[in-house]
């Protein structure tokens, strides 16, 4: 098995430089570092962060982006909550500073609201744990973990939710584009639960919405002459859109449409009707990504990937089963 003085006698630096690296002292020059994280891969040396140094470097958006920020601000409200629960220190970095891990001390970082791609050399520079929140990635990084919602599970739940309480031809505007975010697995989530609830399922009735909403009010005026009975919109801030644009089409919300959007904390109790949504489960997901962090610097086997189910919160813009006319 290879020991510290195996790694710097091949990276041709000291046994304290490696400490140094392994522990991301800062000053250490970039070049040095590699030599150190590549003499370890080829020697199969896996260096163990140490809990003693408690700061975790919390990456989000450079700069706020709605409603995206909404969902990275749940996140970060639940990390702060459960990691300084355990005595981490939490230290916020915007994505656009990222070159300042090189002069910082910490033990892991988690990233919110970012792509996996952007941190494709994550384990080149860092022996330090990455936890990616909220988004899936490939799984060929010993550094990098997922902890991320059930998409599909979280399309199913709602579109069982309405089917359950009578509704038969359900539209669905998904936030984002195709290819980007989560869009793609929410589309594919809700054509399998479509399919599994023997509803209609055509992409005349699933649209994506782009990254603002300006699109939603002429999308849901093309769902309506579909003669929909329902309405899902995952992701973004589609339920106070949604509302607007009914009212313009002269549609009350239940009696003529039922509709489900994604949790907004600070808006879908307070609309009328109270609206039905989906939610990620933000204190699961701070709990998982502490576990990772503490199971990797003791050296025990965590998953690459954490999947947390969606929860649904049920108020009054879905229809009882009762009100649905036959």
């Amino acid at each position: 098995m290879a020991k510290i003085s195996d790694v710097a006698q091949l990276a041709k630096v000291s046994s304290a430089t490696v400490s140094r690296v392994f522990n991301h002292h800062p000053n250490v020059h970039l070049d040095v570092r590699k030599r150190v994280f590549d003499a370890a891969r080829e020697l199969d040396y896996r260096p163990r962060p140490s809990l003693k140094q408690k700061n975790v470097v919390v990456i989000t958006p450079y700069a706020p982006v709605y409603p995206v920020q909404s969902c990275v601000d749940m996140i970060l409200m639940a990390l702060v909550q459960e990691m300084s629960r355990r005595g981490f220190r939490l230290e916020i970095l915007p994505e656009n500073n990222r070159d300042r891990l090189d002069g910082i001390q910490f033990c892991a970082a988690i990233a919110i609201g970012a792509e996996p791609s952007t941190f494709t050399d994550w384990s080149d520079r860092y022996s330090m744990p990455l936890v990616i929140m909220d988004r899936d990635g490939p799984a060929n990084s010993p550094d990098v973990y997922y902890v991320q919602s059930d998409n599909a599970q979280g399309m199913r739940l709602a579109i069982e939710h309405l089917h359950a309480r009578g509704c038969q031809k359900i539209g669905c505007i998904i936030h984002g584009d195709p290819g980007t975010g989560n869009a793609d697995l929410r589309h594919d989530g809700i054509v399998k639960a479509l399919s599994g609830c023997k509803l209609p399922v055509d992409e005349s009735l699933i649209y994506f919405s782009g990254h603002g909403t300006d699109k939603y009010v002429e999308l849901i005026g093309k769902l309506l002459k579909q003669e929909v009975d329902a309405l899902f919109c995952p992701g973004g801030n589609a339920g106070v859109v949604s509302y607007y644009a009914f009212s313009l089409y002269n549609r009350q919300v239940p009696k003529d449409i039922s509709l489900i959007a994604s949790e907004q904390t600070l808006s879908s109790q307070y609309t009328v009707p109270p609206l039905t949504t989906i939610t990620p489960d933000y204190s699961a997901m701070a709990i998982a990504a502490a576990d990772v962090i503490e199971a990797q610097a003791r050296g025990d086997d965590m998953p690459a990937k954490t999947v947390i189910p969606y929860l649904l919160i049920s108020r009054e813009s879905v229809r009882k089963k009762s009100e649905i006319s036959t």
